[in-house]
């Protein structure tokens, strides 16, 4: 039942191959959180991003966040964090000619979620 959200910056677009990336990131995220259920993932360019190094020059960013029902120990949510960085480094490591700042969050999902089928 994990719901993942990949946000990123336009100028990464043509950098990486989001069918591939989400074909490694379903697994990875399904055994590292013990989940059953459906994986759901949603990606979504940044119409406007920035991040800005300490020289003042702009990096582009790619934010993963992975939400689970509560009850995971958060241990198992920050290694399922590390694996995730992992693997946007495989994508995004070595075919990128500027930085690119990578963050993972595994949190939560509030008591209100409801998943259907329709």
């Amino acid at each position: 039942m994990p719901h993942v959200t990949v946000d990123y910056s336009p100028r990464l677009a043509d950098t990486f191959d989001l069918r591939v990336l989400a074909a490694e990131l379903e697994p990875t995220v399904v055994e590292g959180s013990g989940s059953a259920g459906t994986c759901k993932m949603l990606f979504r360019q940044a119409a406007e991003a920035r991040v800005a190094d300490r020289q003042g020059g702009a990096a582009a960013f790619v934010h993963v966040e992975v939400g689970l029902l509560p009850g995971r120990p958060d241990a198992v949510k920050a290694q399922l964090s590390e694996d995730v960085l992992a693997l946007l480094e495989k994508h995004l490591g070595a075919g990128t000619a500027r930085a690119v700042v990578c963050s993972a969050e595994v949190r939560d999902l509030g008591g209100s979620y409801r998943l259907r089928t329709f």
